[in-house]
């Protein structure tokens, strides 16, 4: 028997020090890195949705000195690749 959690939260701190809560999505393996798929766990009312800082979140998973991180992705195209990887595993059961 198998027992359903809630979902899973966490707070990440932004490059100005601002607390951000996340709802994790999905995790993903690829290319040997560990992605993660977020949500902004609460939407500011006057939020933008055109904005890039809106809707969904990928990190990935670092070690630095031992320590595991989340990181931003390195470029643009590893973005697009893993966000096109994460639209495939949402949407694949419609």
């Amino acid at each position: 028997m198998s027992e359903e959690f809630g979902p899973d939260f966490i707070t990440v701190t932004d490059e100005d020090g601002n607390d951000i809560e996340l709802e994790l999505l999905d995790v993903l393996e690829h290319n040997g890195q560990t992605y993660m798929a977020f949500f902004p766990a609460v939407i500011e009312e006057d939020a933008d949705e055109d904005s890039d800082d809106y809707g969904l979140v990928i990190l990935k998973s670092i070690k630095e000195g031992g320590e595991e991180l989340l990181s931003t992705l390195d470029s643009e195209e590893e973005l697009t690749e893993v966000y096109n990887l994460f639209m495939e595993i949402f949407f694949e059961d419609e």
